[in-house]
């Protein structure tokens, strides 16, 4: 059997591929669910190795099937692979050749290091009793991909041994270079985005007596949300609530007939997340009723809470302590209000995911440009770190 300091050996041996691999992804990123520049270059990686490859119908995803040695049962690794509409401002010498797209988030990292465990593990067939799945999805921000996968058979890929359990990895800058951060129970939000238009009528700005101006109507429903979550909200099951973006007239001396906002609503439960939509729903609309306007109220439903079952977090934390020392193994105390649609699959599978640390050794943590901003940049030196713990995940449960 392949002892932990073999396999993180081996993983660094080979991080020339995985960095070529992520550079090459870097500068042709693409956005949403359609990736097929993106998808040909992950087939293209899988083509040496014995896997049994199949794509999506609806999407550009990849399933990608190894076979142990031995009879078993199925263990999935997700990399996903779609970037950000970002102009990327790094300076980078690979940076994005794709105007108004950018992997601001890390997903060009993720399938990187997702090959480079394909290939450690390709190696090892005969210490897995079992089948790994690896799931590289298009779509995961904000476009469901995962969802998608799963609706066109992603847990049954192997119809004798269905996927029973998975893992995935997120990079961030937000933590040291090679660290693995994880807890168990909620790891990131639910996200689910609302819209109000209010209705009311316009007129003259000097008579707005005999106007129902929606303005300080929408002012109002702004601070009636703040205060909502700060009274009715227990803060041992929190909520964030936020509105991003208002508008409404055209000129300063007219008043307008309508209003439009909307924002986000971020939760770690589901009965919070029930409730907190109730809310922003009835304060809209009752408060457009006492000024005699109407509210249109729309939830549009985003990813679902990402839930870490406590055993694989527990098993994360002992493989990164194994791997990389116990140093590098760090609870994380608190959840992220950020969301990810890795949570469909951790709805139907006990698994877990877990945050690699990639700041730059001149920066620091948390001060340093993070995902989703136009300057992120991420550290190659953790890379190895990352495919290691992928690698050892699938290993120890589909040991023999």
């Amino acid at each position: 059997m392949t002892s932990a300091a073999e396999l993180l050996a081996a993983a660094r041996a080979d991080a020339d591929r995985t960095v070529d691999l992520r550079r090459r992804l870097h500068r042709r990123p693409e956005v949403g669910l359609q990736l097929p520049e993106t998808q040909a270059m992950v087939l293209e990686a899988f083509a040496d190795l014995p896997v049994e490859v199949s794509t999506g119908t609806s999407t550009t995803s990849v399933v990608a099937v190894l076979r142990g040695s031995r009879p078993g049962p199925s263990y999935l690794l997700r990399g996903d692979m779609d970037a950000l509409p970002l102009q990327e401002d790094t300076g980078l010498d690979f940076a994005s050749e794709i105007d108004g797209a950018m992997h601001a988030c890390g997903h060009d990292t993720h399938v990187a290091m997702l090959l480079g465990a394909a290939r450690l593990l390709a190696q090892r067939r005969e210490e897995i009793a079992g089948q790994v799945v690896f799931m590289v999805q298009p779509g995961e921000e904000g476009h469901h991909g995962a969802r998608f996968m799963l609706e066109e058979g992603l847990l049954d890929v192997v119809p004798e041994a269905p996927v029973t359990g998975a893992f995935a990895l997120h990079i961030s800058t937000s933590f040291p270079t090679g660290t693995i951060n994880v807890r168990p129970g909620p790891m990131m939000a639910a996200a689910d985005h609302f819209r109000v238009t209010l209705r009311g009528a316009g007129g003259h700005a000097s008579t707005p007596h005999v106007t129902a101006d929606p303005i300080p109507v929408a002012a109002e429903i702004v601070l009636a949300l703040q205060s909502m979550v700060t009274r009715r909200v227990d803060v041992f099951d929190p909520a964030v609530v936020t509105v991003g973006h208002i508008s409404a007239g055209t000129t300063n001396n007219i008043i307008p007939a309508t209003a439009f906002l909307e924002g986000t609503i971020r939760t770690l439960s589901a009965e919070r997340r029930a409730d907190v939509v109730a809310r922003v729903q009835r304060i809209a609309e009752r408060i457009a009723d006492a000024h005699e306007l109407v509210a249109e109220f729309e939830r549009v439903e985003g990813y679902p809470v990402t839930v870490n079952d406590a055993v694989v977090a527990g098993q994360v934390e002992a493989v990164a302590a194994q791997l990389l020392g116990a140093e590098a193994s760090v609870p994380m105390p608190d959840p992220l209000m950020g969301a990810e649609d890795f949570s469909y699959v951790l709805e139907r599978v006990p698994g877990a995911m877990a945050f690699l640390g990639a700041c730059p050794p001149d920066l620091v943590p948390d001060e340093s440009p993070g995902n989703h901003s136009n300057l992120v940049v991420f550290d190659e030196a953790s890379f190895p770190a990352g495919v290691a713990v992928y690698a050892q995940m699938a290993l120890q449960a589909l040991r023999p």
